[in-house]
């Protein structure tokens, strides 16, 4: 008799889907990226976090939606690209106070919530767990 986990691995159909999938793939994360830093570089309400970014955002844009995609479960190449990194590790530098962690958060749920995503139930999980990050991120 076949067990259900012997019919997901007969019938990849079958098998649960990731977050990264059920967004929308590689498409969704780069608009959510897109417009992510086009509220940072435009809304003045993020005046400083983008204070705080590089002058070109170029980099963190083509950088970000593999980060994204690799933490939601889709392909890890940030990840393979960076081994050892982490989010976290990788801010540690920055002064990140509880003020612009909240802009960060602010911004990316925001972005999310505008982006054209294929499952809104999991992009709004999504904007919630890499909220409380930014916000675990705040020094002080």
């Amino acid at each position: 008799m076949a067990t259900q986990a012997d019919n997901a691995t007969a019938d990849p159909a079958a098998a649960p889907r990731s977050p990264f999938e059920r967004i929308g793939g590689h498409e969704a994360m780069h608009r959510i990226t897109e417009r992510f830093y086009d509220l940072m570089e435009n809304a003045p309400e993020y005046a400083e976090l983008r204070a705080m970014h590089a002058p070109d955002l170029a980099p963190m844009r083509a950088s970000l939606p593999s980060f994204l995609a690799g933490w939601a479960g889709g392909p890890r190449d940030w990840f393979n690209t960076n081994p050892g990194k982490c989010m976290v590790s990788m801010h540690s530098p920055f002064p990140i106070d509880r003020n612009t962690a909240g802009q960060w958060a602010e911004a990316m749920q925001r972005a999310i919530r505008e982006s054209e995503v294929a499952d809104r139930e999991i992009a709004d999980a999504m904007a919630d767990v890499l909220a409380n990050m930014a916000r675990g991120m705040a020094k002080g």
